[in-house]
């Protein structure tokens, strides 16, 4: 088994059902325009059959013939925007930790540097006072 596809026997289940939507909402908007399977695939530049494994929602079918079939319906824009850091939810939850992680070591840290501060002061004045002795 190729890396591929044990990594295409491996997606998650709710992967499987998203290209699987995908590929039924393409097939609905060729449709919706009237165009033919084999049309529509010459527009793209792909055989019958992978158009057919593309609207089935097979996850083989490359990204390269999914963008131009989202071209073909004018929703290639929204490409760029799948992935975008300010939306990546599960890293702005990674970064919070992070800053939680680090404010609580800072603040450790300017307790003990107090503490330490107070310890010293107090032996100066011990030492002053002749009391430490």
């Amino acid at each position: 088994m190729t890396k591929a596809s044990s990594a295409l026997a491996q997606l998650p289940p709710s992967t499987v059902a998203a290209l699987e939507q995908l590929g039924a909402d393409l097939a609905v908007a060729r449709l919706r325009r009237k165009e033919s399977l084999k049309t529509w695939a010459k527009r793209m530049g792909i055989s019958v059959p992978t158009l057919l494994r593309l609207e089935a929602g097979e996850p083989s079918v490359s990204l390269g013939i999914l963008a131009t079939a989202l071209w073909l319906i004018g929703r290639d824009a929204t490409l760029a925007t799948l992935a975008t850091p300010k939306d990546d939810h599960g890293a702005l939850e990674l970064d919070v930790r992070h800053a939680q992680t680090l404010g609580k070591a800072r603040v450790r840290a300017t307790v003990q540097a107090k503490l330490k501060r107070a310890s010293l002061r107090q032996s100066q004045q011990d030492d002053a006072t002749g009391e430490g002795s």
